[in-house]
């Protein structure tokens, strides 16, 4: 499945993704609110998780592009999180992202998701999208709120594959509903 937006191709993933993709995940500062970067195998094996997830969930992070050039820029998606220790609003699906720092602050993620938060909700028919992240990751937190999730405080909770004194154990959960998201749609001011 492939999904077009104004300046980004949103596509499965393709064997030539695996350099930069592990690229992306080696770099430090994206990986500034995970527990480590990953190794080249460690970002391989989660290209094969997606592609597996995908063909048995029917969605999955997908890789993002840049239409005019081609660059592989990281990834944005739906995802069904499936973790050994479930999260307190499991089930869930959630909508996610990772970019490579040359793509921060032009606004591909929001552009992205926007594209898959149309796809969930009027393909999938999905009644709600949640995004969670750790406390602190401000610029992941700044797209959720412009995509017009909201945070209940009393909702944040410890990731479950995280010990409570871990640094980032600390996370927000946002949430979109079908009805909210169609009003912001409907909006003159959509988009902004």
């Amino acid at each position: 499945m492939e999904l077009i937006t104004e300046r980004l191709r949103l596509r499965p993933w393709r064997e030539q993704d695996s350099e930069p993709f592990a690229r992306l995940n080696a770099d430090a500062e994206v990986m500034r609110y995970f527990p480590a970067p990953l190794t080249t195998a460690e970002s391989d094996a989660m290209i094969a998780k997606a592609r597996q997830r995908t063909a048995e969930a029917g969605v999955c992070f997908q890789p993002i592009e840049e239409k005019a050039s081609g660059r592989f820029l990281g990834f944005v998606g739906l995802n069904r999180p499936a973790y050994p220790v479930p999260l307190p609003f499991d089930p869930c699906v959630e909508i996610g992202w990772r970019l490579s720092r040359g793509a921060w602050g032009k606004g591909y993620a929001s552009e992205a998701a926007r594209a898959w938060l149309r796809f969930g909700f009027e393909t999938l028919g999905l009644e709600e999208i949640v995004s969670f992240t750790f406390i602190g990751n401000d610029r992941s937190r700044k797209v959720m709120e412009r995509l017009g999730m909201t945070r209940d405080p009393a909702e944040d909770f410890l990731h479950p594959m995280l010990t409570a004194d871990h640094p980032l154990a600390s996370h927000v959960l946002y949430r979109l509903s079908r009805a909210t998201w169609r009003r912001g749609v409907l909006s003159p001011d959509a988009g902004r």
